[in-house]
């Protein structure tokens, strides 16, 4: 009789091969259940089972891949390429008869069909018994599909093969490419989970992959879309940020000053912990130095920060830091300064370096420059707004200051702003140019601040070798937003260049 090992109520799931996916499943696979893992060709599911198998190999397990798609060599030379050995894999390549160059093995009486899914079903049956594996990679589904030849033949073999695993307690994966769907024998009933890996084509830049999981019978796994990459090292996940799992209460670190008394003023005393801040204006009004501003006073006081920048290089961002009299290096490793691509860069994988800068490093104060570079890496509008509501809430859940620059269109006059993050901010800061007596003059106010008061004044602003210096509220001028205001003052009232 098959040995049958039903799992316990408190048997740990099996480890995926990859933590995240574990965290997305509630626990990894279900132990001694067969699973699906469908994706289509590319998408990274042999990479996927090959890990899934390696840690069950580092925890001592017998394992085995049967493979009816990719020869040995193929597997091997995949593994080399992510710098894994499957040594220690038990690794069947099945060729089915009509596949093979042995003459012999045709057939000419009956059917091929008929003998040939027989054939290779006993094959497998046979080989796993003789190993006795824990873990199975069965790859692919597609191959049994083509060989059943009809919907029914096909859900009936794979529903014995189910049996078959689960009756000798292997926790199984069957490997579907999607090759030819079929809505009639559509598996995912029949299996205990079911995981999908897609990849979209950009019109421009690397590719967006992405995991759901559609079903894992008893968890309460983590519903929706996961981004993910293929990296030499396999399959890294990005579980999709949920805010609410991350509340806490946060120890309040006060306010947060520019160092500037005037700009400090006009913010009501600061920008208080646990709340973001939106920098708005056009190219060149200085989103990104009043940003740079609030972080050097933060690093000079022994806090840690993080600013990204999806517009400037590295040398770029130092050079004009040290060019305002800012020496971001003189701080070490308490800053951190990443640029990052957005044709290349999943919003995932951004929410996940900003959580290991602030769960692993204890960042204070992050700085996003510019949404508009972030907005590339989205497809649509909609999916930025969803995507920032919970990363500005995880980030305020865990007290940090977040300043995020968004660059509107124009330079002066009426300005438009490519997405709309106002309602989503604690506090806004809105930058404009404005001429007055032949030169271009540089405005500042504060929109909203929810929590605490604000000067409702306008601001004049000038940056030069001494860094970032703010005036008295420009109390003679009207119109100063629009970019062309009425001036009723003197000169003398204006911010003056220093010798």
């Amino acid at each position: 009789m098959p040995r049958k090992q039903e799992p316990r109520p408190d048997t740990p799931g099996v480890p995926t091969g990859s933590k995240a996916l574990d965290e997305i499943l509630a626990g990894g696979y279900a132990h001694g259940r067969v699973h699906l893992l469908e994706g289509r060709p590319g998408s990274g599911k042999t990479t996927l089972a090959l890990q899934f198998l390696m840690a069950a190999r580092g925890r001592g397990e017998t394992t085995l891949y049967v493979t009816l798609s990719e020869g040995r060599d193929e597997l091997v030379q995949s593994a080399k390429t992510h710098g894994w050995s499957l040594d220690g894999i038990g690794i069947y390549e099945l060729i089915p008869p009509e596949l093979s160059l042995d003459s012999s093995q045709h057939q000419s009486v009956v059917y091929s069909s008929d003998l040939e899914l027989g054939e290779t079903v006993q094959f497998v049956m046979d080989e796993v018994e003789k190993v006795k594996p824990t873990c199975v990679v069965f790859d692919s589904l597609s191959d049994i599909r083509l060989l059943a030849g009809g919907a029914l033949r096909y859900r009936r073999q794979v529903l014995a093969l189910k049996h078959f695993f689960h009756q000798r307690g292997c926790t199984t994966v069957f490997v579907d490419d999607l090759t030819e769907e079929m809505d009639d024998a559509n598996l995912h009933s029949l299996v205990h989970g079911v995981v999908r890996l897609d990849q979209t084509i950009a019109i421009y830049g690397a590719e967006r992959r992405r995991l759901r999981v559609f079903k894992m019978r008893g968890r309460d796994f983590r519903s929706g879309s996961h981004d993910y990459i293929i990296r030499t090292g396999g399959l890294e996940v990005f579980p999709r940020l949920v805010a609410s799992e991350h509340n806490r209460e946060f120890d309040d670190q006060g306010t947060a000053i520019s160092g500037v008394e005037e700009l400090d003023r006009l913010l009501g005393g600061g920008v208080d912990s646990g709340t973001s801040t939106l920098i708005m204006g056009p190219a060149g009004s200085g989103k990104s130095t009043l940003a740079m501003q609030y972080m050097m006073k933060a690093l000079a006081g022994g806090e840690r920060a993080l600013f990204i920048s999806f517009d400037e290089t590295r040398r770029n961002f130092f050079r004009r830091a040290e060019g305002l009299g800012m020496d971001f290096a003189q701080h070490g490793d308490r800053f951190t300064f990443l640029q990052v691509d957005p044709a290349e860069l999943s919003p995932g994988e951004l929410s996940n370096i900003i959580r290991g800068h602030v769960e692993e490093r204890g960042v204070s104060m992050v700085a996003l420059d510019s949404l508009s570079g972030y907005q590339n890496a989205m497809p649509e509008e909609q999916f930025l707004l969803l995507q920032m509501h919970e990363l500005l809430t995880y980030l305020n859940q865990q007290g940090i200051v977040t300043f995020l620059v968004l660059a509107q269109h124009g330079l002066v006059g009426h300005m438009q702003s490519p997405v709309d993050l106002t309602y989503l901010s604690d506090a806004v800061l809105l930058l404009r140019f404005f001429e007055a007596f032949g030169e271009l003059k540089r405005a500042i106010s504060v929109v909203k601040k929810r929590t605490g008061g604000h000067e409702a004044s306008i601001r004049e602003y000038r940056i030069d070798r001494d860094g970032l210096r703010v005036g008295e509220p420009l109390r003679h001028f009207s119109g100063v937003m629009t970019g062309v205001p009425t001036f009723v003052g003197s000169e003398g009232e204006l911010l003056q260049d220093r010798m």
